[in-house]
């Protein structure tokens, strides 16, 4: 039986590493295994981050929130309680925008929570 060579297949797989870790400082973008190691790492860290950055959004647009009903004489969890007892279905993310961008809808919005 002939011998296999697999360098055809062996140079497609380092030139892949190769190229996702273009960028990638000094020899973790040159030299292959150093390579590899870097984008492994850099993959892990890119796979938990895409769910850090959920939650990290999610206390920006409490803090936000929070905030706008401090300024406006109630509780964040007091304003959140008033809502969904209004049965007001909006999500923390547009209360945020309410609250940075249109004060007058904000207000309504917490005269509602009041239950006023």
């Amino acid at each position: 039986m002939a011998k296999v060579k697999h360098s055809a297949a062996t140079r497609r797989r380092k030139k892949r590493v190769l190229r996702k870790a273009k960028g990638f400082w000094g020899d973790r973008s040159k030299q292959f295994q150093q390579a590899r190691r870097a984008l492994m790492h850099a993959l892990a860290y890119a796979y938990r981050d895409r769910r850090v950055k959920k939650r990290e959004m999610r206390r920006l647009w409490v803090a936000r929130i929070n905030a706008a009903c401090r300024q406006a004489g109630i509780t964040y969890s007091a304003f959140i309680k008033g809502l969904k007892q209004a049965r007001v279905n909006l999500d923390r993310k547009i209360l945020a925008e309410l609250a940075a961008t249109d004060q007058s809808a904000f207000k309504k919005l917490v005269e509602l929570a009041k239950g006023k």
